[in-house]
């Protein structure tokens, strides 16, 4: 009987207008699943696919992580917005990142230089802020309003 391994999986929800996407991640070989179809078959433009695996270039975690994506919703530039913060919010919390402990500066002796800071895990958090891929993109379609064709345009106005 052969033993089967249980994987450690990250949770996380990415939206965007109305689109919403829930990502696990696990550490893998890099293989990307959106609703059950490969990234390229989901996803036919070159700018999509791009937002979709920025996160995992960011981080530089291409190839080390498996993520399985489920998506509804919205059009197809909003569910791969929506994937895009939803895969910077696993990484950071796949990482234990966050941005309100900065790490303790080391000790330096009277005479010594400091080490260089080396990029590691605390910086990756602020470069995931800084690329704007953990903020969540508020913009909505604005609803009819009443006495107007749409949101905001109204009827031909007639003099006589």
């Amino acid at each position: 009987m052969a033993t089967a391994t249980k994987k450690n999986y990250t949770l996380a929800t990415g939206r965007r207008k109305t689109s919403v996407a829930r990502i696990r991640m696990c550490e893998g070989t890099g293989i990307i699943s959106i609703n059950g179809r490969a990234l390229e078959q989901y996803f036919t433009e070159e700018k999509d696919r791009g937002a979709v695996v920025g996160p995992l270039l960011l981080a530089d975690m291409r190839n080390k992580l498996d993520v399985l994506i489920k998506v509804e919703g919205g059009g197809i530039t909003g569910q791969a917005g929506a994937i895009c913060q939803g895969m910077a919010r696993a990484i950071k919390s796949m990482f234990n990142l966050t941005l309100d402990a900065p790490e303790p500066a080391p000790t330096v002796a009277e005479g010594e230089e400091a080490a260089p800071a080396k990029p590691g895990e605390g910086s990756l958090s602020k470069r995931l802020r800084d690329s704007g891929y953990l903020t969540r993109d508020s913009r909505m379609k604005e609803r009819k309003h009443f006495g107007f064709k749409g949101a905001r345009r109204g009827f031909q106005f007639s003099k006589r």
